[in-house]
């Protein structure tokens, strides 16, 4: 049962509750928290962007699943949510990249695309007869040597972070991020940090075949996927039993 002040004010996008809140976003943001976990890192010689993958089923190809999207040359994504509400996003984001390109004969901005993104997800808590998107975003990119990770949220709102995490996972990560981040990391030992947030985020149930990492550096600014043995790699370097919490035995 909704509690009596709650009912008839979620029903449409465009009504406002007595205490000012749009429950149609809140629902939507319910839908990012309940997707995978996703974190991005920036450090001093670029920003990654990881993600867990959590394949559902044995008889499912794990290749099939994708998080993380390359938008143009210097800009990647990751994302949590509701997948098809992050394809449409995505695939705008590639417009709007593009659209840039022929206008303006330049690659756009990292923050200008962000925003051009959230004025599109912000739109959709204004106008009745369609939802919210059910879906962040983690925007990663380097633009004329300057390191830029942006968070979107449903409800438009765009926030700039040094490491953030979305999904189900997310306290743990941030937990992690609050404790150890140091932005003078390098990019592999940012990739370890990201990994420990993961593996804490997802309870310990970690797959290195479920892991998907996206890498832009400063020095060479082209948004890359690691391969899945590079990913190996780095996965086999963590000790996760000295990162376990203690059993208190």
């Amino acid at each position: 049962m909704q509690p009596q002040y709650q009912m008839g004010y979620d029903r449409a996008i465009t009504v406002f509750s007595p205490d000012g809140r749009l429950y149609q976003v809140e629902y939507a943001r319910e839908a990012v928290k309940r997707g995978t976990t996703a974190v991005g890192i920036k450090c001093k010689e670029g920003v990654i962007l990881l993600v867990d993958k959590r394949v559902s089923s044995r008889l499912l190809e794990s290749s099939s699943i994708e998080k993380i999207y390359l938008i143009d040359d210097h800009i990647g994504v990751a994302s949590s949510g509701l997948v098809g509400d992050a394809r449409l996003l995505v695939e705008r984001a590639r417009v709007e990249a593009q659209i840039n390109r022929v206008t303006y004969d330049e690659s756009i901005d990292v923050e200008t695309l962000a925003k051009k993104i959230c004025d599109h997800m912000q739109v959709y808590t204004q106008f009745g007869g369609a939802r919210p998107y059910g879906t962040a975003l983690l925007i990663a990119g380097v633009f004329e040597g300057e390191v830029r990770l942006f968070e979107t949220d449903p409800s438009g709102t765009l926030l700039e972070y040094k490491a953030t995490g979305i999904g189900i996972g997310r306290p743990a990560a941030m937990k992690i991020f609050e404790e150890e981040y140091n932005p003078e990391m390098t990019i592999p030992d940012a990739i370890r940090l990201g990994l420990k947030a993961l593996h804490a985020a997802t309870e310990g149930k970690f797959d290195v075949q479920t892991v998907e990492i996206g890498v832009i550096e400063v020095a060479n600014p082209f948004f890359h996927k690691m391969e899945a043995a590079e990913v190996k790699s780095f996965v086999d370097q963590m000790d996760f039993e000295s990162v376990a919490e203690p059993s208190g035995e």
